[in-house]
């Protein structure tokens, strides 16, 4: 309990600090994967990493954009103008539910490798990757930008600009949570266990033997593959999940029950935790699939690499750079390993 109450007091004294470190964690960890991806010609290939670039977009944004703004309208700025602040107040709604679709997204493009592999290339072509990323965002927009149409409480009459105090309670929690976010998450779920069970239904047909000799090994290694690359990607939507329903449960909570006291604490915590989603994702990514593991090794050791070098504001001399050229360290000048996709 001591423990607990001073994890509250340091979240409640440090709660700028911790924001900032987050937006800028978001930013630095999900353009490290868009770079990931981007510079590796094999990665570029997957379609799954398109939709994982477009994830890993809103999360830089939601760093870059909507967090400032949160920070901003939580101090009730700007003042009396009641369009900017609208569209403030929006940027997070449409940067959440764009994660919300690409989350959505990422697992029928799973479903339909693992379940309907046959005709995976003529629906998931990367022209329809593209459209279909296209749509998410076009949903978003849509969405998100609704306050913005009408759907929204008046301005206070001292003129601030506060998230609770205008964007109504029955948008955030009828439409916002149940329609856009949780009937997304069920399906989602209901996607993913078809996928392992569909699964472990081949890994049984390749224990069993029903799969030819010549063939079984090849196809145990893309089952294993498979359930990898699913496991993963259903740990995003865990973090997801785990991050974003508590503040949603609230709103509920309060709706409902507007006469119950919820402490502002447990509400600061929820939000916090909501803004951390967007840097937790490029983690998973690092411990769990091998290419941007290897990149973030490379990373590392560059940089280590680096700093042992000595100090010299006139530059390396030629023959110190011909000598490091043909050293025989990997990761001389950061170049970019051969990034193989899981």
């Amino acid at each position: 309990m001591k423990i607990s109450s001073s994890f509250t007091r340091f979240i409640l004294l440090r709660k700028s600090q911790v924001i900032r470190l987050i937006a800028l964690l978001s930013i630095a960890g999900n353009l490290f994967i868009c770079t990931v991806i981007l510079r590796s010609r094999k990665l570029r290939a997957v379609v799954t990493n398109y939709f994982l670039v477009s994830l890993a977009v809103a999360d830089v944004l939601v760093g870059a954009v909507a967090i400032p703004c949160a920070q901003v309208t939580d101090l009730g700025l700007p003042r009396s103008r009641p369009q900017l602040c609208l569209w403030m107040l929006c940027t997070l709604l449409v940067f959440t539910q764009a994660s919300v679709f690409g989350l959505l997204a990422i697992a029928v493009e799973r479903y339909i490798s693992i379940l309907k592999p046959f005709q995976y290339k003529s629906l998931m072509s990367p022209r329809n990757a593209l459209w279909l990323i296209l749509a998410c965002w076009g949903l978003s927009v849509g969405i998100g930008l609704l306050p913005l149409m009408g759907w929204h409480d008046p301005l206070p009459a001292g003129g601030e600009c506060l998230f609770n105090g205008i964007i109504t309670d029955t948008y955030m929690v009828y439409f916002n949570f149940m329609a856009c976010m949780l009937a997304p998450l069920m399906a989602m779920m209901v996607l993913y266990g078809r996928i392992f069970l569909e699964v472990r239904r081949q890994i049984r047909k390749v224990a069993e033997g029903e799969v030819n000799s010549s063939a079984r090994e090849r196809r145990r290694i893309i089952v294993r593959k498979e359930l990898q690359s699913a496991t993963s990607l259903f740990i995003i939507l865990f973090f997801f999940a785990l991050c974003w329903l508590p503040l949603h449960v609230l709103n509920t909570i309060m709706l409902l029950c507007p006469h119950c006291c919820i402490p502002n604490q447990l509400i600061l915590t929820t939000v916090i935790l909501s803004h951390a989603n967007s840097a937790v994702n490029p983690v998973v990514y690092v411990f769990r699939v091998r290419s941007f593991r290897k990149a973030f090794v490379g990373v590392l050791s560059c940089i280590r690499f680096s700093a042992t070098l000595p100090c010299n504001t006139a530059g390396p001399s030629r023959a110190a750079l011909s000598a490091g050229r043909n050293s025989s360290h990997p990761k001389w000048g950061c170049r970019q390993s051969n990034l193989v996709p899981t």
